[in-house]
């Protein structure tokens, strides 16, 4: 694929991603058991129109799509780090311990009887504590990339099983609650939450595209990044702590949500071939349309209500990964971006 065919790919993609993502959160804001039609909900969404509009836009369905599409973007980009950073397709969130330990600071929480808006906070600082784990077990390899994952599949089986202990233990109306969190979920989300969680996340991305060319080093192998001057060490320590920031902002704006960060890569890597800044771009508005779409699919188009669009990823994502883990074991050699 020559350069400028490759342009042209990446400039569909990325308009046809826009427009999408426009639809969508149109659609997000217009249905539900009070329809408003596209103009109104729009005018309505920058405080204009009739104030019954105004309000079921601007503090009940606007929240809802705005923490879908921050969180997927976070997921997106997240995704797109960790398996340039290990180069392996399957590196993700959930493979490496970030999602065990939200899922088990949320549930904390929740077990103490904190308020809802607390939870959030819970999410991030578990993460941070599996990475903390992470980096303990993991740093007397020198950050190796295969004590990498197998260190992060350890620590994920652990929170995993103190997360079901805690659920086992909680009182009935408690553990209803808190298996909605662990599947994944937006509903509720209230603009304290978004601006608190959605402002640290668009600093931690515009922290991904300065870090950008110590990806781009790495992914020449640990020795030429070496012979260049880069410690490939410390570098990768500072790309999985943001990739775990990312993960975990994305976990307190929406659970611990599956698939995204695993499947937003590969959809990238197909379209814009060899991974450039412009895949992280493209891999943050991927995932914010893709976690925006399953919100919706929950919200409208599933005849069971209530169901945390977590249940969607996780229906797509073990196909998904199947396919991925079929591919990995066929004797033709692929290259792994």
């Amino acid at each position: 694929m020559n350069r400028s065919t490759t342009r042209g790919r990446v400039l569909v993609f990325a308009g046809s991603g826009l427009v999408a993502l426009f639809v969508l959160l149109t659609v997000s804001l217009t249905t539900g058991e009070m329809r408003i039609p596209a103009a109104t909900a729009l005018r309505a969404l920058v405080g204009l129109g009739d104030a019954g509009d105004v309000l079921v836009v601007q503090q009940f369905r606007a929240p809802r799509s705005v923490a879908a599409i921050v969180g997927g973007a976070g997921l997106g980009v997240a995704g797109c780090v960790l398996q340039r950073l290990f180069r392996n397709p399957l590196a993700s969130p959930d493979v490496m311990g970030i999602t065990g330990g939200a899922s088990l600071g949320a549930v904390a929480l929740i077990a103490a009887g904190a308020s809802q808006t607390l939870i959030p906070l819970g999410a991030l600082g578990g993460g941070l504590l599996a990475a903390l784990l992470l980096g303990v077990f993991a740093w007397g390899s020198g950050l190796a990339v295969t004590r990498l994952v197998l260190t992060g599949l350890a620590v994920q089986a652990a929170l995993a099983a103190a997360v079901n202990l805690l659920i086992v233990r909680f009182p009935a109306e408690l553990a209803g609650s808190a298996l909605q969190w662990t599947t994944g979920s937006v509903y509720g989300r209230t603009w304290t939450e978004v601006w608190g969680a959605g402002g640290a996340m668009v600093l931690a991305l515009a922290a991904a595209f300065v870090l950008h060319r110590r990806l781009a080093v790495l992914d020449l192998g640990d020795d030429s990044a070496g012979a260049l001057g880069l410690n490939t060490a410390t570098a990768r320590l500072h790309l999985l702590v943001l990739a775990v920031v990312l993960a975990s902002l994305a976990a307190a704006l929406a659970g611990p949500v599956t698939f995204v960060a695993l499947a937003v890569p590969h959809i990238v890597r197909f379209v814009t071939g060899p991974p450039t800044a412009v895949s992280l771009a493209l891999a943050g508005l991927t995932g914010a349309a893709l976690l925006l779409a399953s919100d919706l699919v929950v919200q409208h188009l599933l005849p069971i209500e209530g169901l945390p669009v977590g249940a969607v990823t996780a229906t797509l994502g073990a196909p998904w990964l199947l396919v991925l883990m079929f591919r990995q074991s066929s004797p033709v050699k692929r290259s792994h971006a």
